[in-house]
């Protein structure tokens, strides 16, 4: 994207501080919260029929990966499925072995241990009632496909489901590991999991209900529309907390061998399938992005004048509006923390000091220049300030001087300065400050290390916003 584009949208402001008592209190709340949705119950009539959503996905890569292979076409991500695939999954053999790799972290060593068998998953058509409605006899190769299609959604679903179970019931519920926790750790580490898990148990309800009203399933575009508020409303905090969720499990395997301990214990339960809990955490991601393609899958089976068509390209649209908040929120986050480091980082001494971490600011670009004397400075470039430091010497704390500071763009300019022999160094150009923290203009000639340098200097100095 060219940094000229750059704009305040969903860029929130954060202060860099927290109160820990506030932050205690609303943690307690969710975890209440949470506690709630475990009365959902609901389980489902296909629930042995499928494996756990890991399983599943890495299924799913194969069997398309081997009908890609046909077509030379080449490797597929394990996390998505490109838009292209049409087909949907196939039944896979439960006597299927297959190894898994499990890292000890205590000694550093790989593991390859053989995981139990998988239950399989199966097809619209392989259902009983499927069977017997004669239907498979009746209908057209087109429509039994968009069968298939839209049954892949609602086994998939289970699933997700039986991994979303898992998670909960073995490692979120765990008192063990929850009393080697403060409430905090606790909360950042599975943040809403258990109203992600109410929201599926919900979502499968009525994706069953609906089959269970008839066998030729239709209007799945419809339940997956009347369910995208709450899907926004789950979704989009779990995926922005997932920065801190990784920070947090991290620390947690590296720091506190305690808390170790119980996690491998908890993964080599029956239950967990050799799966670990990083592979978990990251389901919900995996799925709010896996609901879009599937949608996409059952468009392209659907004839352009069926009277669901409009409906599936609205359910596609929230689904595509939830993923890309969830982007928003993750970028949203990144930038705040950027700010509040680089708060850290830079000394204002006896100036006024100006707060960096404010609603709306994003670090555009930033990197070392030479002055006309030679000596070097450093220059962070905001969307609405210009900071001109320089490096602290090396006994002094890793850091910045502040030596000057503008608003950006309105108190800024820059153009080309012609070199000559025993003039300024190549690749030169002239900063003008009209109002610097002194409140007079100032200007100073600056020399980026190439052509190329300058040339992206230049070009965001120039920004008119």
């Amino acid at each position: 994207m060219d940094p000229c584009d750059c704009t305040n949208e969903d860029i929130g402001g954060h202060d860099g501080s927290s109160d820990s008592l506030e932050d205690l209190q609303d943690s307690r709340a969710a975890d209440t919260a949470e506690e709630e949705e475990l009365c959902v119950s609901f389980h489902s009539k296909y629930f042995n029929l499928y494996p756990l959503y890991q399983d599943y996905q890495e299924y799913c890569v194969q069997a398309e990966s081997d009908d890609l292979n046909k077509w030379n076409t080449g490797f597929l991500s394990a996390l998505t499925i490109p838009q292209e695939l049409e087909t949907p999954i196939i039944a896979y053999c439960s006597s299927v072995n297959y190894t898994s790799v499990q890292q000890l972290s205590n000694a550093g060593d790989i593991c390859l241990a053989e995981a139990p068998p998988v239950r399989f998953s199966t097809l619209w058509r392989d259902l009983e009632e499927v069977k017997a409605s004669g239907l498979l006899t009746r209908l057209p190769e087109e429509e039994l496909k968009l069968q298939e299609s839209m049954f892949e959604l609602i086994g998939s679903e289970v699933s997700y489901l039986n991994s979303l179970t898992v998670a909960v019931k073995h490692f979120y519920a765990s008192k063990e590991l929850k009393h080697s926790l403060t409430p905090m750790e606790h909360h950042h580490l599975f943040s809403n999991i258990c109203q992600i898990m109410a929201a599926s148990k919900k979502f499968l309800m009525d994706l069953e209900g609906q089959l269970e009203e008839s066998v030729l399933i239709s209007q799945v575009e419809d339940i997956v529309l009347q369910h995208c508020p709450e899907f926004h409303r789950v979704y989009v905090p779990y995926v922005i907390n997932m920065r801190y969720q990784e920070t947090m499990v991290n620390q947690l395997l590296q720091q506190n061998r305690d808390v170790l301990h119980l996690i491998e214990n908890i993964e080599s339960h029956t239950d967990c399938q050799r799966q670990n809990l990083r592979s978990f955490l990251v389901l919900p991601f995996q799925r709010i992005t896996r609901i879009k393609l599937l949608l996409q899958s059952i468009l392209k089976q659907t004839k352009p004048d069926a009277d669901s068509k409009s409906n599936l390209e609205k359910a596609m649209a929230a689904v595509h509006e939830i993923v890309t908040k969830c982007d928003k929120g993750v970028r949203k986050m990144e930038h705040i923390e950027e700010l509040v480091y680089l708060d850290r980082l830079l000394d204002f001494g006896k100036m006024k000091s100006v707060p960096l971490v404010v609603s709306g600011r994003v670090l555009l670009h930033q990197g070392p220049m030479r002055n006309s004397c030679f000596s070097s400075v450093y220059l962070h470039l905001f969307n609405d300030l210009l900071v001109i430091s320089s490096k602290k010497y090396w006994f002094q704390p890793a850091g910045f001087t502040v030596v000057d500071h503008a608003e950006f763009p309105s108190h800024v300019k820059v153009k080309h300065v012609q070199t000559e022999l025993l003039g300024p160094p190549p690749d030169s150009f002239l900063l003008h400050l009209y109002k610097s923290h002194t409140g007079r203009p100032t200007t100073m000639k600056l020399a980026a290390e190439t052509r190329s340098d300058t040339e992206v200097w230049m070009k965001l100095l120039q920004c008119k916003r």
